[in-house]
Parts: structure tokens; C-alpha cells; sequence
């Protein structure tokens, strides 16, 4: 499917399209797009409160053309519900972490495998770059318009409520809560871990009523959901680096007309570029915020880690789910995993 080329000529020849009687005689308050925008994150989340930004924005700039309402913390429901609304056209937009798409297709889910990337600089070469590109195509063809720019999520750590995670022997056995993300759940199982997938709004009360012991997520998200309140280690283990794009049921943005299409890109690529500004320093922050809520910090050496990964098979295994053209992408950013 080819992904729509938007030039300032088309841009142009499309707005021109619509008449200025048009516009004035459009009925007061009423929007020719509204459009319902899903995601699990709570609106403290930094993606969120730019993505609000952005519609406000786009609405103002569309002169009321287009009006995109936010539902945040799943009210819509979890993500596995949200991705097939999505894809069916019932839902028009979803902050969507492409690797929940892998088990759609495995392509999908390169961006979790662990410990793949050491810095932000070697993530965003190859989120902004060709690595980004088959993925968002990918999504593509499964249903979802993704857009080029996305958000950050963070590096994800490990949280506990019975011990610090200080080497991959604390894994051994360990019932750990993971997203429905294939590379993830293989990850822990290489790690020795028992992991137990579950959509993100239901992880408060399976940590709070034991049904697992422990969690992995960005620091922010751990802040801004509470987890801490059920938690009371957390391992800086950055064993993942995480991420969202906004996209769109590709019905819903086929509907757009070119220029709605520009305005669109234009604020969520400037939402975007602010949000990974804004994530870092929360980040900075966290580790002083969880611990004055009462985490516990720990900051385990990761080659012990690898290691294992290493002598278990775990990365042949991922490149051969993934195929050598993503697994190749991949490397060309962070260098040689298999080797």
C-alpha cells in the first residue's frame, strides 16, 4: 500500500478545492471530522498532554473543520480492543505502540528486542530512519496509518514488591506482568522469568492482588499510573527502549482531504519533537519523585544480562521471527546482536 506523498503543491490544489462559501456556511460548532482518538496512557503521560495540544491546534488551524476528541486511560478499552477498533475503522486514531502489532506480524515487534539499543541517539536514527519506516509501512498493512514522527516512551524498568532484580538469577521463576508483545514475553523467558501477558489497565489490581509480583515500564509510566503504591523495588535495568505513533485507521485518514492531511502531519510532527523533549527531563526527575513515594532504586550491571541472552539462543531466535531485512535495519543502527 502506498503511503500518501504530501507535497505543498497538493497541499495547496487541495485546499483550493474547498470554496470560502463552504467554510462560512458550515454549520456553527459542527465539525466535518470528528474523530475519537484511544490510548491506555493516562493524560499525565507526557504523549498524551502534547496530543492534546496538537488537536486543539489542528482544530484551530482547520478552522473547525476537524475536531478530534482524546480518551485516554483505555476508557475505550485495553490496547489489544483498541488496535481491532482501530483496524475495523471504529476507531479513527490510537496512540499505538507498534510492537503490540507483532502478533499481526512479527516485523512488528523489533523495537522490544532486549537490550538492542544502548542511548537515545541510536534509538531515534533508527525510529526517525529506515528501521521506523518498514515498521510504520508494515502497520500500514495491517490497518493502521502510522504517522512519521513518534513519541517517546522511555527505557523500561523493572519493578518488584518482594525483592531488587540485582542479576538475572532474581528472574528465575519470577510471575512478571508483560504487555501482549511477543518479543517482550520471549525476552523474560530467556530470562528465566514466568511471564503472564496483560493489557495495561488491568496491571494495578494484578499487582495489587498478586496474581503477579512485579512489572516492566518506563519510569513515568510507573509514576503517573501509581504503581508505586503497589511496588516497592525498581531495577534500572533500561532492558527496552518503548514508543508510539499516532495512527489512524486507514479508512479514517484516507477521508482526510490533502489539506487536513498537512495540518495534521505539521502538529503531531511538532507534538512529537516537544514530547521527547519533555520525556527526558521527566525521566531525569522520576528517579527522585518514585523515591520520595517510596521505591526503592537499583541499578544492576546489564552484561550478565546479555550474557545469558547470548548463550540461550535468544537473538538468533529473534532475528529468525523477525527476518533478515528488519533484523538487518536493526543492526545497522546498533550494530552486530548475534554475534
Amino acid at each position: 500500500m502506498q503511503r500518501n506523498k504530501l507535497s505543498r503543491r497538493h497541499v495547496i490544489a487541495g485546499a483550493a478545492g474547498v470554496s470560502t462559501a463552504t467554510i462560512l456556511h458550515w454549520p456553527a460548532n459542527a465539525a466535518e471530522f470528528s474523530y475519537k482518538l484511544g490510548s491506555s496512557s493516562p493524560m499525565e503521560h507526557p504523549a498524551m498532554a502534547h496530543s492534546k495540544d496538537a488537536a486543539d491546534k489542528i482544530k484551530e488551524q482547520s478552522n473547525g473543520r476537524m475536531e478530534i476528541t482524546i480518551y485516554p486511560n483505555s476508557v475505550l478499552g485495553g490496547d489489544t480492543a483498541m488496535i481491532a477498533q482501530a483496524i475495523s475503522g471504529a476507531l479513527e486514531m490510537y496512540i499505538l505502540p507498534i510492537d503490540l502489532l507483532a502478533p499481526r506480524n512479527p516485523v512488528c515487534g523489533i523495537p522490544g528486542v532486549g537490550f538492542a539499543f544502548p542511548d537515545y541517539n541510536h534509538v531515534w536514527a533508527a525510529m526517525d530512519g529506515d528501521l521506523g519506516n518498514l515498521l510504520r509501512s508494515v502497520a500500514e498493512q495491517i490497518g493502521l496509518y502510522c504517522l512519521d514522527k513518534g513519541y517517546d516512551h522511555g527505557f523500561r524498568q523493572i519493578t518488584t514488591r518482594s525483592k531488587p532484580i540485582t542479576g538475572p538469577d532474581d528472574l528465575r521463576g519470577f510471575k512478571i506482568r508483560l504487555p501482549v508483545a511477543p518479543y517482550l514475553i520471549s525476552l523474560f523467558r530467556h530470562l528465566g522469568a514466568s511471564p503472564t501477558a496483560i493489557n495495561f489497565n488491568e496491571v494495578y489490581s494484578a499487582l495489587q492482588t498478586g496474581i503477579v509480583d512485579g512489572q516492566e515500564n518506563p519510569l513515568v509510566l510507573i509514576d503517573t499510573a501509581k504503581l508505586y503504591e503497589v511496588q516497592k523495588y525498581c531495577s534500572l535495568t533500561n532492558h527496552v527502549w518503548a514508543g508510539f505513533h499516532v495512527s489512524f485507521s486507514v479508512p479514517a485518514w484516507k477521508k482526510l482531504p490533502p489539506d487536513l492531511q498537512e495540518i495534521v502531519h505539521r502538529n503531531f510532527t511538532a507534538a512529537a519533537l516537544a514530547e521527547r523533549q519533555d520525556f527526558v527531563t521527566m525521566t531525569a526527575n522520576e528517579e527522585k519523585n518514585l523515591t520520595a513515594k517510596g521505591l526503592t532504586f537499583n541499578s544492576p550491571d546489564t552484561k550478565p544480562f546479555r550474557d545469558v541472552l547470548a548463550k540461550n539462543g535468544f537473538y538468533p531466535d529473534m532475528k529468525k521471527t523477525a527476518g533478515d531485512k528488519a533484523w538487518s535495519l536493526l543492526e545497522k543502527y546498533v550494530g552486530p546482536l548475534t554475534s
